[in-house]
């Protein structure tokens, strides 16, 4: 399975208004489940599916949380739900929030250090990606841990995370398709080309690493008047 899928454009307003709003979560979350997960499932719902919101709201709002505090049980209700979803809903839904997730992540990175990351050679640009993943997936999940080996531009990337472990295989698919689009996002943010792949067999949340090289620049959009 293979995404390349990209967020919608969110600006820096935007970004603070919607945190803000999912400040309220901080203090009613259990088992370690980050609001960054929480907000980018909402924001995925509320882009792709709209109609299904409300639907969702009864878990993925501060109202609904306080009714039952997000454990791994009702987060593990939303996941499978979303599985069940019509396609290609079910699909674009948890990768749409995952690009997300990985775009606001990307939003707290300094000027400075987002300038030094584009003058360095591509294995150190491939690394940086990783590295962004890892705080994505311990800010999502904070008990989850990942290993990575990446040698000769390939590689994977395992995460094992307790909604894994409490979940059966179908329902943890869009967990899968939120990290492999999260991952993807960080390498074209770091201008790596690398394809980002989810492997079905593996015991855990296995996402496997192709890097074909620099990313190319987009063109330029002309401002014609």
């Amino acid at each position: 399975m293979r995404y390349a899928l990209r967020a919608t454009a969110v600006d820096a307003g935007h970004v603070r208004g919607h945190f803000a709003f999912y400040s309220e979560l901080m203090d009613m979350v259990d088992a370690g489940i980050g609001r960054l997960l929480l907000a980018s499932l909402h924001q995925g719902i509320a882009d792709v599916s709209p109609t299904r919101l409300e639907f969702y709201e009864n878990w993925l709002s501060p109202t609904g949380i306080r009714d039952g505090r997000m454990g791994l049980a009702p987060l593990g209700a939303v996941l499978s739900f979303l599985n069940r979803e019509e396609p290609p809903a079910d699909r674009v839904i948890p990768a749409h929030a995952g690009a997300c997730a990985a775009e606001w992540t990307y939003a707290n990175v300094s000027a400075f250090r987002k300038n030094v990351t584009r003058r360095l050679p591509l294995r150190f640009r491939v690394q940086l990606a990783v590295g962004l993943g890892r705080t994505l997936v311990t800010e999502t999940i904070h008990q989850s841990k990942v290993r990575t080996r990446i040698r000769n531009g390939s590689g994977v990337i395992d995460i094992r995370s307790p909604i894994f472990d409490y979940l059966r295989e179908p329902s943890s698919v869009p967990m899968r398709r939120f990290y492999a689009a999260a991952y993807g996002e960080f390498f074209r943010y770091c201008d790596v080309d690398a394809a980002v792949e989810i492997d079905p067999d593996a015991p855990c949340c296995r996402l496997t690493i192709a890097v074909q090289g620099t990313r190319a620049a987009e063109p330029a959009l002309l401002d014609v008047t």
